[in-house]
C-alpha cells in the first residue's frame, strides 16, 4: 500500500504551497481548503509503523477507547476511529515496502521522535491513568500551561509519544 507516501504528499502540498487559500464546506460538513489549482485537501490520516499492528489496535481501544473502522486479513495494516483524523498503524514489513529507502523504528526504550499525537480530553489524569494500566509509560507529569491548557505525556506501548491534554479554550 503506498498509504504512507499519499498522506506525507498530501501534507507536503498542504505546508509548501503558499496559493490563496479559501476555506469550504464539504457534504461531511468539515473545513477543507481549496486552493487555485483546485486541489481539494485534507488530513486524513496518521500512520504509525509498529512491529505487531493487531496488539497495537487493542492497546488502544483499550487505553483511548477507540473502535476499529478497518483491519486486513493479513493483520498488517488497520485504522481506529479516532475523530476526524484517522489513526492508522501498518508493520514494519508493510514500511519497508513502502519506502525502499527504510525508515527510522520507533522504540519504547528510546527517546521519542520529536513528533507526537495528541488526545484531547475533560480528565486529562484519569485518560493517562487508563493508558498507563494498558502498558503506556509516563514521560512528564501532568501540568497546566501559561494559557490554561492541562498537558501530560505518555509513550505508547511501541514507543511512540502521546500528548493528553484538556482542549485549548479559544474566545472564538
Amino acid at each position: 500500500m503506498k498509504i504512507l507516501s499519499i498522506s506525507l504528499l498530501a501534507l507536503l502540498l498542504i505546508s509548501c504551497n503558499k496559493t490563496t487559500k479559501e476555506k469550504i464546506k464539504t457534504n461531511e460538513n468539515t473545513n477543507i481548503i481549496k486552493r487555485k489549482n483546485d486541489m481539494n485537501i485534507k488530513y486524513a490520516y496518521t500512520i504509525l509503523y509498529v512491529e505487531d499492528v493487531k496488539k497495537t489496535i487493542e492497546f488502544y481501544k483499550k487505553a483511548f477507547g477507540f473502535e476499529t473502522k478497518f483491519l486486513t486479513p493479513e493483520n498488517d495494516y488497520a485504522e481506529l476511529l479516532s475523530g476526524e483524523t484517522t489513526l492508522t498503524f501498518a508493520s514494519i514489513e508493510l514500511g519497508k515496502s513502502n519506502l525502499k529507502n527504510g525508515f527510522v523504528r520507533s522504540n519504547v526504550n528510546e527517546k521519542p521522535f520529536g513528533i507526537e499525537l495528541a488526545f484531547t480530553t475533560d480528565n486529562v489524569e484519569k485518560l493517562i491513568e487508563q493508558a498507563t494500566k494498558q502498558g503506556a509509560i509516563i514521560l512528564e507529569e501532568t501540568v497546566i500551561k501559561p494559557w490554561g491548557q492541562k498537558v501530560g505525556y505518555i509513550k505508547d506501548i511501541n514507543g511512540f509519544l502521546i500528548e493528553i491534554c484538556t482542549p485549548i479554550k479559544t474566545d472564538n
